[in-house]
């Protein structure tokens, strides 16, 4: 119901929004949210279409995991844990290791193999939900989780802030991890409330305090690579302001040279996720792979029929990727953001120091569209300075918060629930958690630029 009233206040208030700039004497505005309109629909087909080749692969090894057990060995060792958070779950659920899948996933920035493992777990709780039209406990717990998007290795932040020029592009690495940790305790404990489920159970202390101490070992690790790195750093980012002022005169050579600075910059700490991610990936299939050789399970036929339903999934949700993405279309096009935005400045400037209103548009974007939020990004780079105050904040707020409303859009879809009771409330209540924990990380670390 909530995802109604959402959907229908977009039009509605992006109508209301145009009519008033019509009356002002902008005659193209209702032409151009038609354009939006017909656009965001083309996108969403074309997302659900890129989705299909990633979402056949990662169902078809999911299946293969299931049938050689290897799903069940993530289960027990995250069911203790999991158990405590879902207890509606039934022990050692196929469902506990898709969503532990899909949490490590998310954390390591591979976002093509978290939405089909995210997928598949939605899929699995949806099987012992009673209510099939409403979202049960252990879903809104999961999405909201899924949401909060906790983030050990931002690689997609890094590189685009790499693309715009960043002197020390890595440095925005501390502050989203913190954002996005705070952000996940804080949905966590939102949802915990609401359902009732005691944090304080020993079992559930020791895996949050050893998450804890695992981010806080990444963070020590990934500062001292940073700091070794920073002297070579400075060195390719003096060559490279030579090489690039040498502009249209530079030669081939120089213009190779160019490309492998800028490639080499960010240092062990890129390469490292780079090649964390990649490894975890293919060690994961290659495991599932070799566990079901060894119960005998014809592997190539249960990829394929995993690689079938991965098909069904991603055209299933295409309604329901175009709904939310034409709403989200309508509401930008007609203006309504830009006057949201500058709301929050009118109101925020007597406060004084007001400068992180300007990169709000990137927390407010990132619920609704992921490319609109880096599009904002970007905006904020180019206007105020990529190594900026501004310009690293809306980096940090572009890592700290997730697409809630495409996500839900998503998942829920793709199971058919229509009631979501409180999950956008929780989920947007982790967002803002995101938001704040990166405002606050921004002044703490970029607060004198």
């Amino acid at each position: 119901m909530v995802l109604n009233y959402i959907w229908v206040g977009f039009f509605v208030i992006g109508c209301l929004v145009a009519l008033v700039k019509l009356l002002q004497g902008d005659i193209s505005i209702f032409p151009a949210m038609v354009d939006s309109l017909n656009s965001m629909a083309k996108v969403s087909v074309n997302i659900c279409i890129g989705l299909i080749g990633v979402m056949a692969l990662w169902l078809g090894i999911m299946k293969i995991g299931e049938r050689g057990g290897a799903i069940n060995i993530l289960t027990r060792l995250v069911s203790p844990f999991f158990s405590r958070l879902f207890p509606e779950i039934p022990k050692d659920h196929p469902a506990m290791g898709s969503m532990m899948m899909n949490f490590a996933a998310n954390m390591l920035g591979l976002d093509n193999a978290a939405t089909p493992l995210g997928l598949t777990a939605i899929k699995q709780l949806q099987e012992v939900n009673p209510d099939k039209d409403t979202a049960s406990n252990a879903q809104i717990m999961f999405l909201v989780l899924n949401t909060s998007g906790l983030t050990l290795i931002p690689v997609s932040i890094i590189a685009l802030r790499l693309a715009n020029g960043a002197a020390a592009p890595t440095d925005i690495f501390i502050p989203i991890l913190v954002a996005t940790f705070f952000s996940t305790v804080v949905g966590l404990v939102t949802v915990s409330i609401i359902q009732r489920i005691n944090l304080f159970q020993p079992v559930v202390l020791a895996y949050l305090g050893g998450a804890a101490a695992i981010v806080g070992g990444l963070i020590y690790y990934f500062l001292e690579l940073d700091r070794k790195w920073a002297p070579t750093r400075e060195k390719l980012l003096s060559e490279l302001g030579e090489l690039k002022a040498l502009g249209d005169a530079a030669t081939a050579d120089q213009l190779s040279r160019i490309k492998a600075i800028t490639a080499e910059i960010p240092g062990p700490m890129g390469e490292q996720s780079q090649f964390f991610g990649a490894i975890i990936i293919f060690t994961i299939i290659i495991s599932f792979i070799l566990l079901a050789m060894r119960r005998r399970v014809n592997v190539y036929e249960t990829f394929v029929e995993g690689a079938k339903e991965g098909f069904t999934v991603a055209v299933q949700i295409i309604p329901y990727l175009v709904a939310m993405l034409v709403a989200i279309g309508v509401f930008r096009a007609s203006g309504a953001m830009a006057y949201l935005m500058n709301g929050f400045r009118w109101a925020f400037s007597p406060l004084g120091d007001t400068r992180w209103v300007e990169a709000l548009p990137v927390a407010l974007m990132k619920p609704l569209s992921g490319s609109g939020a880096r599009g904002a990004a970007v905006d904020a780079m180019q206007a105020h300075g990529v190594d900026s105050f501004v310009g690293t904040l809306a980096c940090t707020m572009q890592g700290s918060t997730e697409t809630t409303f495409y996500t839900l859009a998503v998942y829920f879809g793709a199971v058919g629930v229509v009631r979501t009771r409180y999950t956008i409330v929780a989920g947007l209540i982790a967002d803002i958690a995101g938001v704040v924990g990166a405002i606050i990380m921004a002044y703490i670390f970029f607060g004198s630029r």
